[in-house]
C-alpha cells in the first residue's frame, strides 16, 4: 500500500504541466491612455490600468507589484458551451477549458489580498468541474456562494425548446481569506411588506400608553378621507401613495408575531411573560446594542423601520441579498456605455452588487476578461481603482471608447444616476513588450532587438525579482530589492577596472547583483558584487518568445474521425451535427474576447 498523502482533487489531461511564464514589462502608449480635463473631486482617481494583451502574461506582468493587492476580482471567462470542440474529444474539451482555467486563477489568487473576494461568471456547462477547481485553489473553506443569477426570461425562441429552460447564469463568490474577509451587507429592494398592518398613534408617549389603529385608518386620517372615497381619490396609484405613507412614518407602522421564550434573551422572557398576563399592554426590555423587545399580549412588536432601507439615495422597503439574484435585469442593457457587446455584455448592476458586497472607495478591482469594459466603468463610477486585461481587440474598439465617455460625464446609462457619478479621472493605456530574448539566424538565445537599454534594465530587474527604481545619483542603483540591495544591468562588458570601481562605490554597507553582457575578471574577488551575464542568467528563469497563452480552436488536434455511416451519407457527430473534413469551426480564441462584459 502506497504511503504517498493523497488528496481529493480535480485531475485532467495536462494539469501538472505548468508554463513558465516570463513577467514582460508594460508599455505605455500615451496616445490611447486617457484623463479628464480637469480634477472635478480631490479623490479623482488617475492610475487605473488599461492592458492590451494576453491576460496570462499580463497577470504575470502585474504580479511583482500588485500581489496581495487587489481587493475585489470579477471574471467572467468564456462559457465552454461545446460548440467550439465539435471536431475534438470531449475529453480533450474538458481538459483544455481546465487547463485554462486553472493557470489563471492561480495568478488571480496571490493578486487577491487576504481580505479580498472573488467573483466568477459561469454558466451550467462547467459549474460542477469549476467549483471543484477553485475549491482546490481557494480552499472549500473560503467558497462564501454559490449565486444563481437570473439573466432572462422564459420568453421568445428559447421558451420554444425542449425541457427546461435556461434563464440563468451562477456567480461563485470566494474569499481569500474568509476569517479576514472583508465584506458589507447589501440590501435590494422589494414590494410592501402587507403584513405590517397596525399604526401607533402616539409612539412618543410611554410604551404602557399606546394606542393601535389599523394602517388604513391611519391613513385615511392623514389624508382626510373615507375608507370609501381611497379609490376615487388614488386610483391606481393608491398602493404607491400607501408605501409612501408607510416608508415615511416607518418608526409606527407595526406588526405583531409570535415569539418562543428560548428565542429572547432572560430579561426579555421576564417581559415577555408580563404580556401574557397584563393583556393589551405593552412591555418593554431594553438591550444595548441592539434594537429594545415590545411584547404585547404574549407576541413582539416589529417596527417597519427595520425593513426599510436607503438604496442608490432613495427610502424604499428592502431586505439583504440572498443568493439568488432575481432584480437585476436591464431592459435597456444593449445601451449599456454605448458599446454593442451581443450576447456577452453584463448589466452594471451586477457588477455594482459585487463591488457593493466586497469593496470601498479607493479599493483596487480586477478584471482580465475584460471585454466590453463593464467592470472597469462601473468601478471608475463607484470611485475605485481598477486594472482591466483585454486581448482582442474590443480594448481599442469597446473600452477606450467606453471609458473615455464614462470620465467625460457622457455616459448615463447603467448605474451612473445610482451611484451619483459626475466626471473625473483618467486611466493608462498599456500593452505587453515583446519577449526579451529572441533568436538569432543561428538559433541562439539574444536580447530582442526591439529593446533598449532603459527597456532592458526594467526587464531584468522584474526577472530577477528587484523593483525598478532608478536612482538619480547613483548610476548602479537601477533597482532594488531592500534598502541595501540593488541591481545594475548594462549591454556592456566590464573591465577588471570597471568592476572594482563599481565595487568601491558600493561599500561595505550595500550589496549589487549586476548584470552584463560579458566581464574579464574574478568575480569571488568582489565580496559586496554578485556578476551574472545577460541573457545567460535568465535563459532558465522562463519560456521565451511566447505572446499568446490563449486557446486557439483552429489549431487543435482534430479527433480521429468516426467511421462513414451506412448509406453513403457524411459521418455524423456524436452531437448530431455533420463534421467540416476536420476544419475547426470558426471561433475566436476562447480565452481572448468571447467572456467579456
Amino acid at each position: 500500500m502506497s504511503n504517498r498523502k493523497q488528496r481529493l482533487e480535480l485531475t485532467w489531461i495536462g494539469k501538472d504541466e505548468r508554463p513558465r511564464l516570463e513577467p514582460r514589462i508594460l508599455l505605455e502608449d500615451e496616445d490611447k491612455s486617457y484623463h479628464a480635463k480637469a480634477r472635478v473631486t480631490d479623490h479623482d482617481i488617475f492610475d487605473n490600468i488599461l492592458i492590451h494583451g494576453d491576460n496570462l502574461l499580463a497577470l504575470k506582468a502585474l504580479e511583482q507589484e500588485f500581489e496581495d493587492s487587489v481587493q475585489a476580482i470579477y471574471i467572467d471567462p468564456p462559457f465552454n458551451t461545446g460548440e467550439a470542440f465539435d471536431n475534438y474529444d470531449d475529453g480533450m474539451e474538458h481538459s483544455l477549458w481546465l487547463d485554462l482555467m486553472y493557470k489563471r486563477l492561480n495568478v488571480l489568487h496571490r493578486l487577491l489580498h487576504e481580505s479580498g473576494t472573488a467573483f466568477i461568471h459561469i454558466d451550467d456547462n462547467e459549474l460542477g468541474y469549476l467549483i471543484a477547481l477553485t475549491d482546490e485553489i481557494f480552499g472549500r473553506r473560503n467558497r462564501v456562494s454559490v449565486v444563481t443569477f437570473k439573466q432572462s426570461s422564459v420568453s421568445g425562441p428559447k421558451a420554444r425548446n425542449p425541457g427546461v429552460v435556461s434563464i440563468a447564469n451562477y456567480v461563485l463568490i470566494y474569499a481569500k481569506n474568509k476569517s479576514a474577509w472583508k465584506n458589507k451587507n447589501v440590501y435590494r429592494a422589494i414590494a410592501r411588506d402587507s403584513r405590517y398592518a397596525k399604526f401607533i398613534e402616539n409612539v412618543e408617549a410611554p410604551h404602557r400608553e399606546w394606542r393601535f389603529l389599523s394602517l388604513k385608518d391611519a391613513f385615511c386620517r392623514f389624508h382626510g378621507v373615507e375608507e370609501k372615497e381611497l379609490d376615487c381619490k388614488f386610483g391606481s396609484r393608491l398602493e404607491a401613495h400607501l408605501e409612501k405613507f408607510i416608508l415615511k412614518h416607518s418608526e409606527k407602522v407595526v406588526r405583531t408575531a409570535r415569539v418562543a421564550d428560548k428565542d429572547v434573551n432572560e430579561d426579555a422572557r421576564d417581559a415577555l411573560r408580563r404580556s401574557r398576563e397584563e393583556l393589551n399592554v405593552v412591555q418593554h426590555s431594553a438591550r444595548d446594542s441592539l434594537d429594545d423587545f415590545y411584547f404585547i399580549n404574549g407576541e413582539q412588536i416589529a417596527f417597519y423601520r427595520n425593513k426599510a432601507r436607503e438604496i442608490d439615495g432613495k427610502y424604499v422597503t428592502a431586505e439583504r441579498i440572498s443568493n439568488l439574484w432575481d432584480d437585476l435585469l436591464s431592459n435597456n442593457l444593449h445601451k449599456e456605455g454605448g458599446v454593442s457587446f451581443k450576447k456577452g455584455k453584463k448589466p452594471e448592476a451586477l457588477i455594482k452588487r459585487c463591488l457593493e458586497l466586497s469593496t470601498s472607495p479607493g479599493d483596487l478591482v480586477l478584471d482580465s476578461f475584460l471585454g466590453s469594459g463593464t467592470t472597469a466603468a462601473v468601478a471608475h463610477k463607484m470611485r475605485r481603482r481598477w486594472i482591466g486585461i483585454e486581448l482582442g481587440d474590443h480594448a481599442l474598439t469597446h473600452v477606450i471608447p467606453r471609458m473615455r465617455s464614462v470620465i467625460d460625464g457622457q455616459d448615463d446609462s447603467g448605474v451612473t444616476k445610482e451611484v451619483g457619478w459626475k466626471s473625473g479621472g483618467g486611466f493608462r493605456y498599456y500593452r505587453l513588450a515583446p519577449s526579451l530574448l529572441e533568436k538569432d539566424a543561428w538559433g541562439n538565445w539574444v536580447i530582442s532587438k526591439d529593446y533598449d537599454a532603459t527597456k532592458v534594465t526594467q526587464a531584468v530587474c522584474k526577472l530577477m525579482g528587484f523593483v525598478y527604481q532608478p536612482d538619480e545619483i547613483h548610476f548602479w542603483m537601477q533597482g532594488r530589492s531592500s534598502e541595501t540591495d540593488f541591481i545594475y544591468v548594462t549591454t556592456q562588458s566590464l573591465t577588471h577596472a570597471q568592476l572594482v570601481a563599481l565595487s568601491e562605490e558600493v561599500g561595505d554597507e550595500c550589496t549589487l547583483l549586476v548584470c552584463c553582457k560579458a566581464f574579464r575578471a574574478d568575480p569571488d574577488a568582489f565580496p559586496n558584487l554578485t556578476i551574472r551575464k545577460i541573457p545567460q542568467a535568465v535563459l532558465r528563469k522562463c519560456e521565451w518568445g511566447k505572446d499568446d497563452y490563449s486557446l486557439n480552436v483552429a489549431n487543435l488536434p482534430a479527433a480521429p474521425r468516426e467511421p462513414d455511416v451506412p448509406g453513403g451519407g457524411e459521418p455524423i457527430s456524436k452531437a448530431g451535427r455533420r463534421r467540416d473534413n476536420g476544419k475547426a469551426a470558426s471561433q475566436d480564441d476562447l480565452f481572448s474576447q468571447g467572456g467579456g462584459k
